[in-house]
């Protein structure tokens, strides 16, 4: 797992095969994810769940999606976009990292401080800010101590 609060870069890199992914996520009606598949990173929803192997590269547009009934690594937790105009690599970091702290108890159900839950998050590259019009910053909630968890966080109090 990336080490606690460190940003990772979403992109146009990373292919589903270059993670061992080879199906789209099937999703129910009420667009829970219902067995492990491709999940496109540009088209994740808060409660989505996924394992770590999409961290093995800066820029990732797939991730190994997972049911959060069964054993994972993470969590989408909220989704906002960066408004303005480029404010820099540094600048997104910090705008990504601080807009995920402040939306953090209000999603999770206790304060960042109190919780067993640490967040990192996946924001735009110069790249996709550039050619894919990307603002998107995706705040992912992980077990500060890398166990597994079952089950949503949200709203967890954890």
């Amino acid at each position: 797992m990336v080490e606690a609060r460190s940003m990772i870069r979403a992109g146009v890199v990373a292919a589903a095969a270059a993670i061992g992914l080879s199906t789209a996520v099937p999703r129910s009606a009420a667009a829970q994810v219902t067995a492990a598949g491709s999940l496109d990173a540009f088209a994740m929803r808060v409660g989505d769940c996924f394992d770590d192997v999409a961290f093995d590269t800066e820029e990732i547009d797939v991730v190994p999606g997972v049911p959060c009934g069964e054993p994972h690594d993470n969590e989408v937790y909220a989704i906002f976009d960066i408004t303005g105009d480029w404010p820099g690599e540094e600048g997104v970091e910090e705008l990504a990292f601080q807009g995920c702290y402040d939306l953090f108890a209000a999603a999770i159900g206790a304060s960042y401080e109190d919780s067993e839950i640490d967040y990192t998050t996946i924001y735009p590259s110069p790249r996709s800010w550039k050619q894919r019009d990307d603002r998107e910053v995706i705040c992912v909630a992980y077990h500060m101590e890398y166990e597994k968890l079952t089950g949503s966080v949200l709203g967890s109090g954890r």
